[in-house]
């Protein structure tokens, strides 16, 4: 329990102490939100992983994913390297840095609105991120639950309390880049963690071998006839197991808060450095927690179950680990602690920003002729975060005592909804000139429509469509696939207001540059 604590005290007062240090560089909107642009290649690519990966997907999707596939879950720590890392870097990294500079944009709503010509666009999709990102917010508290109960016996609440001031005061003090340090020493500690935490189950198990052994003897229930399901190349389930890496690693294409880093990269070595960087860190993370998760079928008799039998899975990753050296959990818990925080800080810091630079200053704008003052707009998105922190919590308490128990049930609705609203407009907008205004709202209307629909079928105990659609998860790749195949049919058949302007947006592509003779050979040297 000292170790704990310990451990504890001294990583609260490096993140307090790293807001304090950056106050300096949030005496401005830029700084405050977006670290004046001027961020490196690895405070980026880990305040990119650690964005990705929280607590949701350590204790909540490790542990219902691993149970249901298998060592197959491990697939999705590779989509979410490849696909979600390595692919966001190369696609979107470089345009999204030249147009969202060119436009002066430093939120993706303003993006939408500058780019199509549309205030009522940046607000409709700046409603959508504040309301969307709360219940993924809420969700990150519960990961610790479990584990703070089982490590220290204190109620939620207080886990629930700690997280949110802690988080609050380096935000409110540093902005964005106390979020980006911070963001690379829980990183640190999160890719350190993991490969302890996957290395003392293993050894708990007899070694790597063992482990195998013993979990190929385990059958599914959904597959009853394959032999050693769960250490199968697919899993039991491999339709089932797509959808979650769909969601999971193309998804990100359309979160603001992940899309958000590009905006800050320094220059074009940084996107170089940051994408090996990114990509290395979701391998080791992502795939380390999801591979820990396939052994989860091992401790079937120590985990939680609903009165219908079902296992209750956030109760999964804390009974594999209870049975570790204290030393281990202590690491966990500031494990889980540093994903969840990292996370939280992205999200409330893109839900201030969005909500002042985006609904209330053109509100003003509107009202008064002239938009709110610098100092009024950093008070306002230091309120905003504030409230957003306040919401959630709130939200996060009420959450656990209700009958929506699991984490990833949360996230999955999130995610959809805001994938499947902003990653086809937000794609073909930095590619496509012929993208039109019209196609950004119907992919807006189904990406929302397609999850609140699904949201209803689950909280009323209806079906969605199918079976298969049923699940928030594979509801949010629909939602996700609709968005890419409605945006180029709908701007096909309508027209771009002003084709003038958005040629010279997209010039921002074409103004050459000087590189070194190393990164590009001379017409002469080919």
């Amino acid at each position: 329990m000292f170790l704990k604590i310990v451990l504890l005290l001294v990583f609260f007062a490096i993140m307090v102490g790293v807001g304090i240090y950056c106050k300096k560089t949030a005496t401005n909107v830029q700084g405050f939100v977006l670290g004046g642009r001027n961020v490196g290649s690895w405070l980026t690519a880990f305040a990119f992983g650690t964005s990705y990966f929280s607590a949701v997907i350590f204790v909540g999707y490790a542990g219902q994913f691993g149970w249901k596939y298998g060592l197959a879950a491990t697939w999705i720590g590779l989509g979410n390297a490849l696909i979600g890392s390595l692919l966001a870097w190369r696609i979107l990294g470089r345009r999204t840095r030249l147009m969202t500079q060119h436009l002066q944009s430093a939120t993706m709503p303003d993006f939408f609105g500058q780019r199509f010509g549309s205030g009522a666009l940046k607000i409709a999709a700046s409603v959508i991120v504040f309301i969307f990102l709360i219940p993924y917010t809420a969700s990150l508290y519960n990961g610790l639950s479990r584990l703070f109960t089982m490590a220290f016996g204190i109620d939620y609440a207080w886990c629930v309390f700690g997280m949110a001031v802690l988080t609050a005061i380096y935000v409110l003090v540093g902005g964005y880049m106390a979020t980006a340090i911070n963001d690379f020493i829980q990183g640190l500690i999160m890719l350190f963690g993991i490969c302890a935490v996957v290395v003392s189950v293993l050894k708990f198990n007899g070694g790597f071998t063992e482990a195998i052994q013993s979990l190929s003897q385990v059958t599914s229930e959904s597959a009853p006839a394959l032999s050693g399901a769960f250490v199968s190349f697919f899993g039991p389930q491999p339709l089932y197991l797509l959808g979650v890496v769909l969601l999971t690693s193309l998804g990100t294409w359309g979160l603001p808060q992940m899309v958000g880093k590009f905006y800050a990269i320094r220059d074009e070595n940084a996107i170089r450095k940051g994408t090996f960087i990114s990509t290395v860190f979701a391998l080791i993370v992502a795939g380390g927690c999801y591979f820990l998760g396939g052994f989860s079928r091992l401790y079937s008799g120590a985990i939680e179950y609903t009165p219908a039998g079902t296992p209750i899975y956030d109760s999964i990753v804390p009974s594999m680990l209870a049975s570790l050296p204290d030393v281990i959990i202590a690491i966990v818990i500031i494990l889980v602690l540093s994903a969840s925080m990292s996370t939280l800080s992205s999200l409330v810091l893109t839900s201030g920003s969005t909500f002042t630079l985006d609904i209330i200053d053109p509100a003003v704008k509107k009202s008064r002729g002239r938009g709110m003052q610098e100092k009024s707009q950093l008070l306002s998105i230091r309120l905003i975060v504030l409230f957003f922190i306040a919401v959630s919590s709130v939200l996060a308490i009420v959450q656990a005592k209700s009958s929506v128990t699991f984490i990833a049930q949360l996230m999955g609705i999130s995610w959809g909804a805001l994938a499947g609203a902003f990653l086809a407009p937000f794609l073909y907008g930095l590619y496509w000139k012929r993208t039109t205004a019209a196609s950004v709202w119907c992919s807006f209307i189904s990406g929302v429509v397609v999850m609140c629909i699904c949201m209803y079928c689950t909280l009323s105990g209806n079906t969605f469509i199918s079976p298969y659609f049923s699940s928030p998860i594979n509801a949010g790749v629909l939602a996700m696939v609709m968005g890419l195949v409605i945006v180029p049919v709908i701007s096909l058949f309508t027209k771009v207001k002003d084709k003038d302007k958005v040629a010279r947006m997209f010039d921002c592509y074409e103004r050459n540059v000087t590189v070194r003779a190393s990164s590009s050979l001379s017409e002469n040297e080919q």
